[in-house]
């Protein structure tokens, strides 16, 4: 049985000092995690799906996200690239994007997540249901936000079954650390922290 990998946002304004929106710690944990993904086989993972925040600035301005934040992620700019660099990642091992406009990867009832290599889209419902089809039996999650992105990321993978595993040192919060985020939000559910990623 394999398991599969989901990057929350790990994009340049959540990430550098100097951007938009930063996460206190993230820089902290990009070489952690370029060495973590170089780590993966095949053999043992699905794939990995990178999610990225991603704004228009006049759809953005009229959000209820835009009411607790300032503008960041605006699509093409640099704070929207991600730090990371999918072509580390075993070639053998598929890899995938998914762009959203909302904390929770669920909300939006049209997205589509790409194949990195092709562009091809799927559905992303369809996607995960296919995942599930194939026996995949857990996703681990890592990145940024702790207590927003990766908190609704959790939730909507327990919803469609999957249990979840996420590695403390590969992700940061902006208020509560993952630690709290699972005690406050998520006891009794199927979740593992894993301190040694």
């Amino acid at each position: 049985m394999k398991r599969f990998v989901i990057v929350v946002d790990m994009q340049r304004d959540f990430v550098a000092a100097d951007g938009a929106l930063p996460v206190g710690g993230a820089e902290a944990i990009v070489q952690p995690m370029k060495a973590w993904l170089a780590g993966l086989r095949s053999e043992d993972v699905a794939g990995v799906l990178f999610t990225a925040d991603t704004h228009v600035p006049a759809i953005y301005a009229a959000s209820t996200e835009a009411e607790e934040f300032p503008p960041h992620c605006e699509k093409g700019t640099p704070g929207w690239k991600n730090v990371l660099d999918p072509d580390a990642i075993d070639p053998a091992m598929p890899v995938y994007r998914l762009e959203k406009g909302m904390f929770d990867m669920w909300a939006e009832p049209d997205l589509t997540i790409a194949v990195v290599a092709t562009d091809e889209q799927i559905a992303r419902d369809a996607f995960f249901a296919e995942l599930k089809a194939r026996g995949v039996n857990e996703v681990t999650v890592i990145g940024v936000a702790a207590d927003y992105c990766i908190r609704w990321a959790i939730e909507g993978l327990l919803a469609r079954g999957f249990p979840v595993e996420v590695p403390t040192r590969l992700t940061r919060g902006i208020r509560r650390p993952i630690e709290q985020v699972i005690a406050d939000d998520f006891a009794g559910a199927p979740v593992r922290l894993e301190a040694a990623a």
